[in-house]
C-alpha cells in the first residue's frame, strides 16, 4: 500500500516538474519577453510618429496628407508589432496568418462599408477635391474640413458642432467646396421703389461696395445691375468679390450698410404690395 502511495506521489511530482518546465521556465520568459517587446515597441511608434510629424511640418506636407499617412503608418506598425510579440511567445505564424486570411475574408465581406470609406480616403487624397481648412457643403452637410481619415472626414459647422461623414459619401458625390478658388463673388438683391432713380441706386451701392475693406477689386471691381421689373420694385443686385475665409461677415457687413446708405439717402426699399380694384356696378 505504501508502494502504491509512494508510485503515485512520484508521478504527480514528476507531472508537475514537467509542467513547471513546459509553462513556467519556457512559457513566462517568452511572455515576459513578449510584453516588453510590446511596451518598448508601442513607445518607439508613438515616438516615430511624433518626428514624422514634425518632418511632415517641415516639408510642408499638406496636412489632409498628414492625417492620412498617419493613421495608416500607425495601424500597420501596431499590427506588425503585435505579430512579432506573437511570435515570440512561440505562437505558429504560419496558421495563424492562415486563420486571419480566412477571418479578413469574412471581415471583409461583412465590412464592405468599411472598406469602400478607406478607397473613397485615397481618393480624396490623390485628387484633392478640397483640403483640411476648406468649406465643402455635400447634400444635407456643411462644414469647415478639420479633419481626413482612414475611414471618414470631420467637419466642424459655423456653430462649432462636428459632423462626422463617410469618406465614401464624399468620394463618389456632388459636392460643393466654396474655398477651391482665391475669391468668391457676393451677390446682395435688393428692392427698389419704382419712381426711384436706378443710377443713383448704382451709385450708393457702388459707394458701400467700395468703401469696404474685405471688398476686392480684383477678378473683378463691384458693379451693381438692374435684374427685372418686379411686382412690387425694380429689383437690383450688388455684385461684390472677396476672399472665400470672409465671405459672411462681408456679406451680413455689406447689407448693413446698404441699407443705411440708402436710408441716408432717401431711396425707398418698398414692402411687397397689391394693388386692388375695386369695380362699383350700377
Amino acid at each position: 500500500m505504501e508502494k502504491n502511495n509512494i508510485s503515485t506521489w512520484d508521478s504527480f511530482s514528476a507531472g508537475a516538474k514537467q509542467f513547471l518546465n513546459d509553462v513556467v521556465f519556457q512559457y513566462v520568459p517568452k511572455l515576459i519577453v513578449a510584453v516588453i517587446v510590446l511596451f518598448v515597441g508601442w513607445k518607439l511608434i508613438n515616438l516615430l510618429n511624433r518626428v514624422m510629424k514634425r518632418a511632415y511640418d517641415r516639408h510642408k506636407v499638406d496636412p489632409s496628407l498628414q492625417q492620412f499617412l498617419h493613421s495608416v503608418i500607425d495601424i500597420i506598425l501596431k499590427v506588425l508589432l503585435v505579430l512579432t510579440a506573437m511570435g515570440i511567445m512561440g505562437i505558429q505564424m504560419t496558421s495563424f496568418i492562415a486563420i486571419l486570411g480566412a477571418a479578413g475574408v469574412a471581415i471583409g465581406m461583412g465590412l464592405q462599408g468599411t472598406l469602400q470609406n478607406f478607397a473613397g480616403g485615397v481618393i480624396i487624397l490623390l485628387l484633392k477635391p478640397f483640403k483640411v481648412g476648406d468649406y465643402i457643403e455635400q447634400g444635407s452637410y456643411a462644414g469647415f474640413v478639420e479633419g481626413i481619415q482612414i475611414f471618414n472626414t470631420t467637419l466642424r459647422t459655423y456653430d462649432a458642432r462636428k459632423i462626422i461623414v463617410p469618406n465614401t459619401e464624399l468620394a463618389t458625390k456632388s459636392l460643393v467646396n466654396h474655398f477651391n478658388l482665391p475669391q468668391r463673388r457676393i451677390a446682395i438683391p435688393i428692392g427698389v421703389a419704382y419712381g426711384e432713380s436706378v443710377d443713383k441706386a448704382k451709385e450708393v451701392l457702388l459707394k458701400v461696395a467700395n468703401a469696404n475693406p474685405q471688398v476686392l477689386q480684383e477678378p473683378k471691381p463691384p458693379f451693381a445691375t438692374l435684374e427685372k421689373f418686379g411686382d412690387s420694385s425694380l429689383n437690383m443686385t450688388l455684385y461684390a468679390w472677396t476672399l472665400p475665409e470672409n465671405y459672411w461677415t462681408t456679406l451680413y457687413s455689406l447689407n448693413e450698410e446698404v441699407y443705411a446708405a440708402f436710408r441716408r439717402e432717401g431711396i425707398e426699399i418698398p414692402f411687397n404690395q397689391m394693388d386692388v380694384h375695386i369695380r362699383k356696378e350700377e
